[in-house]
Order: C-alpha cells, then sequence, then structure tokens
C-alpha cells in the first residue's frame, strides 16, 4: 500500500516573491500616470484629468497607505468617491460613470433653465423609441 505525499503550503511570502516589486512598479507607474497628466493638462480639452484619475488608481492598486486614505475619504465624502469606485470594478461603468459626472457638473455650472443633457437625453429616447417599437 503506497501513501499519498502531504501537501504542505508554503508561506505566503514564498508563494508571491514578486509581490512588493510589483507594488512599487505600480505606485512609480502611476506617479509617472499623474506627472504625464500634469504636464497635459494645459492643453486645451480635459486630457489631463482623466490621466490623473487613472495614475491615482495606479497608485491606489498598490499602496496601503493610499488605500487607507480612499477609505478615510469614502467615509467623509461618499458621493465624491463612489464614480472612483465604479471605475476601479472589474467590470467599470465607464458610460454611465461619465454621464452622471457630467449631469454633476452641469448642474454645478448652469442655472436650471439652462441646463440641456437631460432634456436632450429624454428628447433622444423619445426620437429613437419609435423606431425600436
Amino acid at each position: 500500500m503506497t501513501t499519498l505525499p502531504v501537501f504542505i503550503p508554503r508561506s505566503s511570502r514564498a508563494r508571491r516573491p514578486l509581490r512588493g516589486p510589483k507594488r512599487w512598479a505600480l505606485m512609480m507607474g502611476g506617479a509617472l500616470v499623474v506627472l504625464l497628466g500634469v504636464l497635459i493638462a494645459p492643453l486645451p480639452g480635459p486630457g489631463g484629468v482623466p490621466v490623473i484619475a487613472v495614475g491615482l488608481m495606479m497608485i491606489l492598486k498598490g499602496s496601503y497607505w493610499a488605500k487607507r486614505q480612499f477609505i478615510r475619504a469614502q467615509y467623509a465624502r461618499p458621493r465624491w468617491v463612489y464614480p472612483f469606485r465604479r471605475l476601479m470594478r472589474k467590470k467599470p461603468e465607464i458610460a454611465p460613470v461619465f454621464w452622471q459626472q457630467a449631469l454633476r457638473a452641469e448642474k454645478v455650472v448652469l442655472k436650471r433653465p439652462r441646463r440641456r443633457l437631460m432634456r436632450t437625453r429624454k428628447g433622444l429616447r423619445r426620437y429613437f423609441r419609435k423606431f425600436f417599437r
């Protein structure tokens, strides 16, 4: 009768020898992306802001300190942090997040009679509804 070998799990450090360098690479790459976003921010258009957000998300993935700060911000200002949480999911909802932020920005910048995004969306829905019935 033969005996089966006993499985002895290795320590987590032995299983993942590249964990530390991977975290540092994520943080350094994120810092470079943030720096790139700051450099292209003065150019016309919103090019710098999304690039900076991507860089900050890379830093957040690799830094324990940044994760703690993110959780604190989440408790302090949940409405500000929620879009970033939605974008960091495995399957991010990119279009709905950008639409929601456009509506919020329009609400901050324009007074009620001049807001057009919601009315435009409802008009387009009514227009296309007759084609898809």
